[in-house]
């Protein structure tokens, strides 16, 4: 198999190379084209790439800040290519939608904004479902991005372009956000590891509302966690722009690494919800290979204790459709106002729009205290656990053909994401959730996640036992993805 001693560096590893002036961030970019160059046109993860003299002239301007003893920050030459829901200047942001094609922001996100203050170069944009519905990233402005470990099934999503660019190692870290699993289900298939951090770690700006709109989240994708971790450190911090922000200023989530990441397993009360009593229709052989990582913990000290739910999961899945259609159908809703937008727009964006145009605001609020009781009820969970886990995803990678699943288990789904309902507990209760690799399919190519989800703005405490994890994972994770000839 190919490598490259540049672009099969970890994040932190590449920013210690490059600050002790032992790889020049030319050299780093050039590395990183070329693989770009080689494998994108297979994998289809980044979009709108720059031209490859731009990106080398902005690596030539950080050689010279070095030279001059002058570093911006970790991030210092590093590509980084932003999740296409997320503004770059210079970048249009499509949400991979036709309509969008052309929507060039006035200036970074925020999160962007924080990640090039750390040092990087943007390159380009990661691809998405259309509109980021669906966890399965096609789209029909850049077309789909296939799996990193078996092309012929999907990377998932939204975060997809993202997941495969990690693991194909076309960016050194990555960037993506979280509503419904977004950053946990394509961690899960690309065998690496994404953060959903707490409701308000990492701000979003900008916004049209910033009171309501909470549930999607941006945060980081990583092959390590001291990357993940140390990522998030970059994006999370308060900002006035957003007043449901944590109230904390910029923070080191630095993990241990090794023995004394396998210590902090010792005695940990894990929480197994597994399927939730057979309420999650899942695919066959999944739930054993999740267990995987559970049985890894538990061979370290970790106390694994399966557990029932205890609260309504048909209450919880309405309110959800409530809160979904709720923040969804007004952004549609925006786009429709454009010519041609209805032949143009997926068909499980209307109906959202649909779905959302009889809803009332007493629904809505009947919805949130649902939400809130579900909240006091995992507070009373987290007495007796210090972590929950779920499955990150409840099926194998899917056909890239197939738009999602319509049957699990000989069980139809309802909807176009309901095959996705094991990671909206976390998100709908604002907490942080992790999908950390649990191991494979019996064919070897498809990977599965397991999803630890965390106390309230728990981030640091969920890294570190995420770190354990690694470190009880490392046959696991020193597998590399086959590349194309």
């Amino acid at each position: 198999m190919p490598t490259d001693p540049i672009t099969d560096l970890d994040g932190l590893a590449l920013s210690r190379a490059i600050h002790a002036r032992e790889v020049s961030c030319r050299a780093v970019m050039s590395a990183y084209l070329a693989r770009i160059h080689r494998l994108n046109p297979v994998f289809n993860a980044i979009v709108n790439l720059a031209p490859d003299e731009v990106l080398l002239a902005q690596a030539d301007a950080c050689d010279a800040e070095l030279a001059a003893g002058q570093s911006r920050g970790w991030m210092h030459g590093m590509p980084q290519a932003i999740k296409d829901t997320g503004h770059a200047a210079g970048f249009p942001t499509t949400l991979g939608c036709v309509l969008l094609k052309d929507a060039m922001p006035k200036e970074d996100g925020l999160m962007a904004a924080r990640m090039r203050a750390a040092g990087c170069i943007v390159i380009g944009k990661t691809n998405m479902p259309e509109l980021g519905l669906g966890s399965h990233s096609f789209n029909d402005l850049f077309g789909t991005t296939l799996n990193a470990w078996d092309p012929a099934v999907t990377a998932g999503g939204s975060s997809g372009g993202a997941g495969v660019a990690l693991a194909q190692r076309l960016l050194p870290v990555a960037d993506g956000s979280d509503f419904m699993g977004s950053l946990r289900n394509p961690a899960a298939w690309a065998n690496i590891f994404g953060l959903r951090p707490s409701q308000g770690r990492v701000p979003l700006w900008p916004a049209a509302d910033t009171w309501v709109a909470q549930p999607g989240t941006e945060g980081p994708m990583a092959r390590t966690v001291a990357d993940l971790a140390k990522l998030l450190s970059t994006q999370a911090g308060f900002d006035p722009r957003t007043p449901l922000a944590i109230a904390e200023g910029p923070q080191d989530f630095a993990v241990p690494r090794g023995e004394a990441a396998l210590a902090g397993l010792r005695g940990l009360r894990v929480g197994w919800l597994g399927d939730l009593g057979g309420h999650l229709a899942t695919d066959e052989g999944l739930l054993p290979v999740v267990e995987q990582g559970l049985a890894r913990m538990a061979a370290h000290g970790a106390v694994v204790e399966p557990t029932p739910l205890g609260f309504s999961t048909e209450a919880l899945w309405q309110a959800w459709l409530v809160w979904r259609r709720a923040l969804v159908a007004p952004k549609v809703a925006a786009l429709l106002a454009l010519p041609g937008a209805r032949e143009a727009i997926k068909t499980e964006a209307l109906w959202e729009h649909r779905q959302g145009a009889s809803l009332g605001f007493l629904d809505f609020m009947a919805a949130s205290e649902v939400r809130t009781a579900f909240l006091q009820h995992l507070l009373g969970l987290f007495q007796r656990f210090d972590v929950l886990a779920l499955p990150a995803t409840q099926v194998w990678p899917f056909p890239v053909g197939q738009r999602w699943p319509r049957r699990i288990a000989g069980r139809t789904m309802d909807t176009y994401h309901r095959w996705m309902e094991a990671t909206l507990y976390a998100t709908f209760a604002g907490l942080p959730a992790i999908s950390v690799p649990a191991g494979f399919h019996a064919n070897g190519r498809w990977p599965a996640g397991l999803q630890l989800v965390g106390r309230p703005q728990g981030d640091a405490a969920l890294l570190r036992v995420a770190a354990g994890c690694e470190a009880a994972s490392a046959g696991l994770l020193a597998v590399r993805p086959p590349e194309p000839a």
